[in-house]
């Protein structure tokens, strides 16, 4: 089967234009990585809502507060090492504690900006947002869902961090329309494990139910592009149905998905779990997939996880 490989920062590109088409309060602010993350595209075309702030990240996200105070819907985009990386209290403070209308939109998140390595590698980010208050935290799998879910966030009120990768990366959504903000999606439908992810571990989390299949095992897949809010009421459905949960992410495990999901199940139906991601540890310079094979991001990791939960290994 040939896998299609679609761009997240071409879906940004894309959303923006089709929002910025449709409504005039849509402006995008950016801090010197706009050609990088194609959001010039939207300043080719709409210059008078386009804002480049140079390298001052903590200044352009207090500028999209009083942009959104002003009535308008403001994109902030960026690379995540510096967005959230270098201005936390601004978001915290001046944005979510006001629980204002800014989206912000982050590329090269994870692991998988490659060479950059350790300094530019965000695998906290998911974590740190997540335990701000009153905003919403995304994390799409391909470039159609990416796209999907950014227009959608215009239409909710309040703060977002969209979280997008580097690299292109293999479509897994043959269909977009059930894809919700807020609402999981099953993927693959299942019976004896489920197998929650999020990013580019979805893509990942599909092949390793292909691969147990093939041993005779059911694997569930969910696309949890949502962290937050979780969509609990889906994943602790599964849970109760295979009794077992693997969660899987491009981010340290603490207080990312798989934090998400075993607080969920904890409350509502506790059940065994295995948790697949960045086991606290910082990054290094390398190519996108040799960093994944080599922190245990892969199908492989999840089907051993997998097979830990079933008593196969």
């Amino acid at each position: 089967m040939l896998v299609q490989l679609a761009s997240m920062r071409d879906a940004l590109a894309e959303a923006l234009l089709e929002l910025g088409e449709r409504d005039r309060r849509i402006v995008v602010l950016g801090a010197d990585t706009s050609v990088s993350i194609k959001t010039s595209l939207f300043g080719d075309k709409f210059p008078d809502r386009f804002f480049n702030l140079g390298i001052a990240e903590a200044n352009m996200v207090g500028i999209a507060a009083g942009l959104a105070l002003a009535g308008k819907i403001p994109f902030v985009s960026t690379y995540s090492a510096f967005v959230p990386g270098k201005c936390l209290d601004q978001i915290r403070n001046a944005i979510a504690y006001q629980k204002l209308n800014v989206k912000i939109v982050s590329s090269h998140g994870g692991l998988t900006v490659g060479p950059d390595g350790a300094s530019h590698q965000t695998v906290e980010d998911v974590a740190v947002m997540r335990a701000v208050p009153k905003l919403h935290v995304v994390v799409p799998a391909d470039g159609p869902s990416a796209r999907i879910l950014i227009t959608e966030s215009a239409k909710v009120s309040g703060p977002f961090y969209i979280r997008l990768a580097r690299p292109n990366v293999p479509t897994v959504h043959q269909s977009l329309s059930d894809l919700h903000m807020g609402k999981a999606k099953v993927l693959r439908e299942g019976s004896d494990v489920t197998i929650v992810a999020c990013g580019l571990l979805v893509n990942e989390a599909v092949e390793a139910a292909e691969t147990l299949s093939k041993e005779g095992t059911s694997a569930e897949v969910i696309d949890s592009h949502t962290v937050k809010p979780l969509d609990s009421q889906t994943i602790v459905k599964s849970a109760r149905k295979t009794g077992r949960v693997v969660s899987a992410e491009e981010a340290n495990i603490i207080g990312g998905l798989g934090g998400a999901v075993a607080e969920a199940l904890a409350e509502q139906h506790p059940a065994r779990m295995v948790r697949v991601g960045i086991r606290d540890t910082f990054g290094e310079s390398g190519e996108h997939a040799e960093l994944l094979a080599k922190y245990g991001l892969t199908s492989k990791e999840i089907v051993r996880a997998s097979k830990t939960l079933l008593g196969g290994e």
